[in-house]
This record gives structure tokens, sequence and C-alpha cells, in this order.
């Protein structure tokens, strides 16, 4: 019979330091929220573990909208919302928990997790978890050797048990200890909910510590990991910038041990959310966002910015090009700086030249729009060849309307489609036309006004530095 646990993540904290008036859980990190980390985190565990789970998130500044986002983003989950009404200390914080999550206190243990921890993984729940049941402890803390101890409570061995001494309540000598508590716990649950009724607030701060309830010649224990990096608390702007630089490198790490070629993982941006094949390449200075997938063989140049964009194989982003919702077919190149705006559908083989701006258009397979060209709301058929400076009109002032071109056209530059319009298959638009009415296929299409030349005429209009020269 698997064990019940339940996962206590104390998300109720203001965060003033953060300088934004979002709730703290909620501040964005690399395409998720503060909070989602710790919480994944916490499940990948529970079901590696096989444990049966029971989460409650403590909430308290702007709980409305942490609970909200949470019942979204997680309705698989059993999750409870209790309340700490007053930021009051850590233990506090644990006794709003059992009161206000169901079934806590009838659990086998209590795992307590702060949610601005975003680095903790579930390798180091499982280490904790796995040394608790080898020792036969009933408590245990992790802990982490630090050059910079300042701020944190310091972990003072005993022979048997331990005690964590908070930073204000330090003396000189306890000051000098570098061994440091990270604020991850485990306990039986049946010990902490005996041992939170004696905690109390005598100390300089006024706050109920959880960290009171470990104690020398207890049964209690604490793993010091060899590496700080997973236990980095986000309190302020540089520490979320620390956080972001550590995942960056994390899932960057990852996605080369499985044979995408990312040129510099510390100028490369991509979030978790990404899914990139083995065989793409992916230069400096790229940002993929949200639900991106890249395929094998597709190849990214400089500062590409692509969201939510599906990006097939061997297709080439030239640099600085922006994707936004776009699909991009197989062989098809976009950029430089191109744009494609949401609902733009790209098919194989197409190419999508420099100051190419497309928005919510399909594109069949070979379509050419080398340079400076805008096309929205359109379809355009397979072979179609369109010149510099096109534009689709398709804004009337109130509503959008559809361009179609037929299949092998040739669509001449500086020419413009007043929308709605249907223009057919093996038509030929020439240059410089301005068109509002159908084309049936096959036919060709001249819309200019007649060129008119007077001669000797320039000089009635060339004046200053242009000014004809006449000799007397």
């Amino acid at each position: 019979m698997a064990d019940k646990i339940g996962i206590a993540v104390l998300a109720a904290g203001l965060g003033k330091r953060m300088g934004v008036d979002t709730a703290k859980p909620l501040i964005p990190l690399m395409g998720r929220r503060l909070v989602d980390y710790s919480l994944q985190a916490a499940n990948e565990f529970c079901v590696e573990q096989s444990l049966d789970v029971k989460f409650g998130i403590v909430v308290g500044h702007q709980k409305e909208k942490v609970e909200e986002y949470l019942k979204e983003e997680y309705k698989n989950l059993s999750i409870d919302f209790p309340v700490q009404k007053e930021q009051k200390g850590t233990a506090d914080a644990l006794r709003a928990y059992f009161e206000g999550c169901s079934g806590a206190t009838s659990t086998d243990y209590t795992l307590v997790i702060c949610a601005d921890t975003p680095l903790i993984t579930k390798s180091e729940l499982s280490s904790l978890w796995e040394t608790l049941k080898s020792e036969n402890w009933n408590s245990i803390a992790a802990s982490f050797k630090t050059n910079k101890p300042t701020g944190y409570g310091r972990i003072i061995r005993a022979d048997k048990g331990f005690t964590i001494v908070e930073e204000k309540d330090a003396n000189e000598e306890e000051r000098k200890v570098n061994e440091v508590n990270s604020g991850l716990y485990l306990f039986e649950t049946k010990t902490i909910l005996n041992n939170l009724k004696s905690v109390d607030s005598n100390n300089k701060a006024g706050e109920f510590y959880l960290t009171d309830v470990f104690q020398k010649d207890a049964e209690v224990g604490a793993l010091c990991f060899e590496s700080e990096r997973p236990f980095l608390g986000v309190n302020s702007p540089v520490q979320l910038g620390d956080a972001v630089h550590e995942l960056k490198l994390r899932i960057n790490e990852e996605h080369q041990n499985r044979g995408v070629l990312i040129l510099e993982r510390a100028h490369t941006y991509i979030e978790p959310t990404v899914k990139i094949e083995p065989g793409a390449t992916i230069f400096p200075g790229c940002y993929l966002h949200g639900k991106t997938t890249i395929s094998t063989g597709a190849h990214l140049e400089p500062g590409c910015v692509i969201k939510d964009s599906h990006i097939a194989s061997d297709v080439l982003i030239k640099a600085y090009s922006y994707l936004e919702k776009a699909k991009v077919s197989s062989a098809s190149q976009v950029g430089p700086y191109a744009r494609l705006r949401p609902g733009t559908e790209l098919g194989e083989n197409c190419k999508i030249g420099n100051f190419v701006e497309i928005k919510k258009a399909k594109l069949d397979e070979s379509v050419s729009i080398s340079h400076l060209s805008y096309v929205g709301d359109a379809e355009i058929g397979e072979n179609v060849n369109i010149g510099c400076g096109f534009i689709t009109c398709n804004y009337d002032g109130e509503a959008k309307h559809k361009t179609v071109i037929g299949k092998n056209s040739f669509i001449g530059s500086d020419t413009q489609v007043i929308a709605p319009i249907n223009i057919g298959e093996s038509v030929f638009v020439a240059s410089g036309s301005t068109i509002n009415q159908d084309i049936p296929s096959e036919a060709f299409s001249l819309s200019r006004g007649r060129q008119v030349i007077k001669e000797k005429l320039a000089s009635r209009f060339l004046k200053g530095k242009w000014a004809i020269n006449k000799k007397n």
C-alpha cells in the first residue's frame, strides 16, 4: 500500500522586494509562474516514488488570483487552498495548512516546500525521502554549505539531532557556521502535528519559526547537499535573473544531450514547454517561447523570436525573424527580418524574404514572397511568385476581407490588391497595378495611369541643388 503524503506549498508571501504588484507565486519565469516549478517538482517526485499525494497551497496575498490560476493549470491534481491570514512565520503557515487542507492530518508524511524555489527538482526531494526512510528519522531538513551564509538559519549539529538558529538570534560563533537551512523539510505527519503545538514566537522577529521543531537528542537529521544552486530562493529581481540564468543553462543542456545543436548555451533562451527534435540547429540569441516545436534539420539563425509556432524539418529561419502562432512546413525559408503573425501557414518549399509580414494567411507549397510585402487574410495557391512591395489591402476601416490567388500566378512588384478579391490560376498581374476587380484564370491584368512625357519642362520643377544650369 502506497504511503500517503501531503505537500504543503508555502505561497502566501507578499514579495515586496520584487517591485511588482503581482502576487509572488504568480511572477512570470520562463513562460511559467514561479509557483509552477515547486509544484511540478513535488508532483514528479510523488509519481516517481509511487506516493498517494494530496496538495495544499497555502495562500495569502492575492489569494483569489493564485487559486484561480492553479485551478485552471492543474485540473488533474487534488489541491486545497488553506489561507494564512497574517504573515506570522513558517510554523504559522504550516498550521494554516493543516487546518485548511482536507485530509492533511491523516497523511503519513508531510513535505514542506516554498513556492519561490524554482530550481528544486524531484532529485533533491527523492534524496530527502530516501534518507529519512533509511535513517529512521521522523523529520529531515535539507541544508547546504555556502561561503555567504548571511541571512540564512545556521545548522548547529549535535551528536544526535541538530538545531537551526536564525540569523537574528544567532551569536557570533553560530554566525561563523557555513552550513545553512534551505527551507525544504520532510516530516512524519504525526510528529510535526505534535511538535507544532510547542512552537512559540519568543524570538527577535516575533514569528513562529518552523525551524524550532528540530531539536538536539531527537530523531531528526539534516541532509547536506553538495550544491546550493537548487535551493535558490527568489526574493528580488536579481535572484529572479539568477533563476532564469540557471534554468536556461539546465534546459539547454538537456536539449544538447538529446542531440540538439545549440551553439551558445548561455545566450539561447528556450522555455521549458518548447519541444525540439534531435538534429535541429539553434544559433545564439534565439528566443523560443510557449508551445513551439522545432523539427529535425531545422536551422534557426541568430536573433530569431519564435512563439507558439511549429517549425517543420529542414526549415531555415534566417536572422532576426519574428514568428508567432505560425506553421512553417518542411524545406521552407523565412527571413531575414521577416514577421509571421498568428494564423500564418506556409506550405513546403516556400520562400519568405526580408521585411515580409504575413498574417492569417495560408500559402500552398513553393510560394515565393521575397521582400518588402504585406500579406494578410489570404489564400495563395502553389507556385505563386509575388514581387517586391506587394500589399493586400484587407481592412476597410471596419472589417477584414480576404484575398485569394490561384496557383501558378505571377504578381508583379508594387501591386496592391483591394480585398475582397479573387485572382484565378495562371494569372499575370503587371507591376505597379492596383487591382480591385476579380481576375479570371489565365488572364493578364494591368492597372496603371498613362505615362506622360513633356520635354524640356523639368526646369520648372527642379529647384535648389537640383536646378538645371542653362548656358547663355
